[in-house]
């Protein structure tokens, strides 16, 4: 079974789609290389409970476990 951080990363295109992301209080702040990639269905399936997407700038709305999620994730990459 996929960790929720798993999840999250496939929902945005996968680890090569990721060029940077940090958590912030409730938020993923990520930098995409294609946001064509990002699925916010598979996003919101992992748990988000939102998604803002501002050209190659996503937020993904987690709540409190988004600095963690967001470490997990650094880890991956």
């Amino acid at each position: 079974m996929a960790t929720k951080a798993e999840k999250i990363v496939a929902g945005l295109g996968g680890i090569d789609n990721i060029e940077e992301i940090e958590g912030c209080i409730t938020r993923l702040r990520t930098e995409v290389v294609d946001p064509g990639k990002v699925d916010e269905a598979a996003l919101k399936a992992a748990g988000a409970h939102g998604v803002v997407k501002m050209g190659t700038a996503i937020q993904v709305v987690i709540g409190t476990d988004a600095d963690p999620i967001a470490a997990d994730i650094e880890d991956m990459m």
